[in-house]
């Protein structure tokens, strides 16, 4: 293994950002190459701690000469947001500077070709950094970033041009929901991992072996060892069931048998009132038209101070909000219907 800092320059003098990369380089020049970053949104730890468990069984795996295709890590793929705090409130979703998801604005190239990435010398940190996360990862057959939602499933956001091709990842990793999702016009990291291969011939852009995805870890909450071990153990049977890795110890899984929704098929639920939250659901939970979701409390003690949500179609539960207070407009959960949505959304969910 061979570990490398890479340095980003900030937006003053005497500023720069730096985050280690991690390589493991196969034996096997005909086998599958993987790329794997966490905490792009710098405050959700699922994946790190993952990785952080992940990374002793590629370790033995390498002494033992058993990684066949090359392995490229970033454990912790956002400095920037990292360094965030805005009165003692860790800020790691947005850059407070540009007020940019850090997960939006990647450039979608035309070719899996980094001389076609722009120029960003003065197009500041944030941009610089997406660039170089870009780089990192092109032409990488297996490409995993990892995130987590509020509270949540496991689950999986995949492009339609790779499904079902990629059910088996989803059942290696323990995925309990997939989302299908088609168009990308707000640059995420996913599409920029996408996007580059849908106008190339198909010798380079090889969708029968590519693996692509957001992967949500449940809630921002759920990190502890055990947890990390299994998510660990996820990432590991997919490096092996994609040839990556060479383990034949490690045992056969079942198929996917969740569900698989198209992201048109999400409802956000936004909160007619802002209050606190009385949750009636929780993920994973299956609802039927009209069975309340929650109650909002907007005027306690008061007649009339409350105001219930009913689900606007029959479904499950995906996400809910982990903090119970909300504003007029915000969204209250992911209700993963069993039809199209009323406010049907092709591209990103949430800003």
């Amino acid at each position: 293994m061979q570990k490398s800092i890479e340095r980003v320059a900030g937006d003053s003098e005497g500023v720069a950002y730096e985050f280690p990369v991690f390589r493991f380089e196969g034996k096997d020049k005909a086998a599958p190459s993987a790329y794997l970053q966490a905490a792009l949104h710098a405050g959700e730890l699922p994946g790190v701690v993952a990785i952080d468990a992940l990374m002793p069984m590629l370790a033995k795996a390498e002494a033992e000469d058993r990684i066949k295709g090359p392995i490229t890590i970033v454990p912790w793929a956002n400095p920037i947001g990292r360094a965030q705090y805005h009165f003692g409130e860790h800020q790691g979703r947005f850059n407070l500077g540009t007020r940019t998801n850090f997960n939006r604005s990647f450039p979608l190239l035309a070719a899996p070709d980094a001389r076609l990435l722009p120029d960003v010398s003065l197009g500041g940190a944030d941009r610089r950094l997406k660039n170089r996360l870009v780089q990192l990862s092109l032409g990488a057959d297996i490409v995993l970033d990892l995130h987590c939602d509020d509270e949540g499933l496991a689950y999986l956001y995949i492009h339609t041009s790779l499904w079902p091709q990629m059910a088996d990842c989803a059942a290696a990793m323990g995925a309990e929901a997939v989302l299908l999702w088609s168009e990308d016009n707000t640059g995420t990291f996913e599409g920029a991992s996408i996007v580059p291969y849908q106008n190339v011939p198909t010798s380079v852009a090889r969708f029968d072996r590519r693996v692509v995805t957001t992967v949500e870890y449940r809630g921002m909450l759920d990190v502890d060892g055990a947890l990390a071990a299994s998510d660990a153990e996820g990432l590991y049977r997919l490096l092996v069931t994609r040839g990556v890795v060479q383990d034949s110890s490690v045992p056969k899984f079942g198929k996917f048998a969740g569900p698989v929704v198209p992201l048109e098929n999400i409802d956000m639920m936004p909160a007619p009132r802002a209050g606190a939250i009385l949750y009636d659901v929780k993920p994973g939970d299956r609802v039927r038209k009209g069975d309340r979701l929650a109650t909002i409390v907007h005027t306690p003690g008061e007649v009339d101070g409350r105001t219930e949500v009913f689900a606007p179609q029959s479904g499950f539960i995906l996400t809910r909000r982990s903090r119970r207070i909300i504003r007029a407009g915000e969204d209250l959960l992911k209700l993963a219907g069993d039809d199209r949505s009323g406010d049907a959304r092709s591209g990103t969910l949430e800003d």
